[in-house]
């Protein structure tokens, strides 16, 4: 999947919301009655609150004369908008607000479990890579991981064709890296992955990767993965539709003792 931000977009998001709620909650101001100000809805407003949606510079304008203010949330940005693609800017978000995230993942082992040698060979890969911007990339790729080092980081439930295990990403040694850090990984309490064997045949995911993340107060977001440009989506109908995707898939998934049986004998 492709990228968010580094570290300094990360806390930037967080202090955006933090500047956010501390100004409002002063004024004594609701989501309903700060939206009206604007105008905008009483949703959007929640959402930018809770880090679900990004804030725009014309968002933050407005925000800014309704509470007050004088830069303070404007200052922050650049750091905040930089969180990769712009069609991608969106899931990173929902990604730091969510309390689960389900993800499946057809080729690749998915960025959050990778290490900087297999995203490195992943990114050298693309058409016109240098090596600044891979590095940059790949940077950018591991502070992403910084959610599942929180105090109470989400859950996170992978599955995985077995193909991905199998196509070795940048040499014998960094595939054999990566799978040592994946098993290393699911030891940690939140995380499962699980693998759909090949002999399975013809599966729900054969079209592409995707993702859903769920904030545990009914927001889901959802995204689905493609060459070019992937998309992030609140759509209900659409993350009802990749929802029953990760239930057929779940079904034909092998439980995790047997996963770690099968990463083994492929690092074997």
């Amino acid at each position: 999947m492709a990228e968010m931000g580094n570290s300094s977009a990360r806390s930037a998001s967080e202090e955006y919301r933090a500047r956010m709620l501390k100004c409002r909650t002063a004024k004594n101001l609701t989501h309903a009655s700060l939206a009206s100000l604007l105008p905008c809805s009483e949703s959007l407003m929640g959402a930018v609150e809770r880090g679900t949606r990004l804030p725009t510079e014309s968002f933050t304008r407005q925000l800014e004369r309704a509470l007050g203010l004088n830069g303070e949330l404007l200052e922050l940005l650049p750091a905040i908008r930089g969180l990769g693609p712009r069609w991608f800017r969106k899931w990173p978000a929902a990604e730091q607000a969510a309390r689960s995230i389900r993800l499946y993942e057809l080729a690749l082992i998915p960025g959050l479990l990778q290490t900087a040698d297999y995203a490195r060979a992943i990114f050298q890969g693309e058409p016109g890579a240098y090596p600044g911007e891979v590095e940059k990339a790949v940077n950018d790729r591991l502070q992403r991981q910084a959610i599942l080092a929180k105090a109470n980081p989400p859950t996170l439930s992978v599955i995985l064709d077995d193909s991905v295990l199998r196509r070795e990403i940048g040499g014998c040694e960094v595939m054999r890296r990566q799978l040592e850090y994946l098993l290393d990984m699911m030891d940690r309490p939140c995380i499962t992955v699980r693998v759909i064997p090949l002999s399975s045949g013809a599966t729900a995911g054969l079209g592409s990767s995707f993702a859903i993340a769920d904030t545990g107060d009914g927001t889901q977001v959802g995204y689905i993965d493609s060459v070019e440009i992937g998309e992030v989506t609140h759509q209900t109908d659409v993350i009802q539709k990749l929802s029953e995707r990760w239930e057929l898939l779940s079904a034909l998934a092998q439980p995790t003792y047997e996963t770690e049986k099968i990463i083994r004998k492929v690092l074997e």
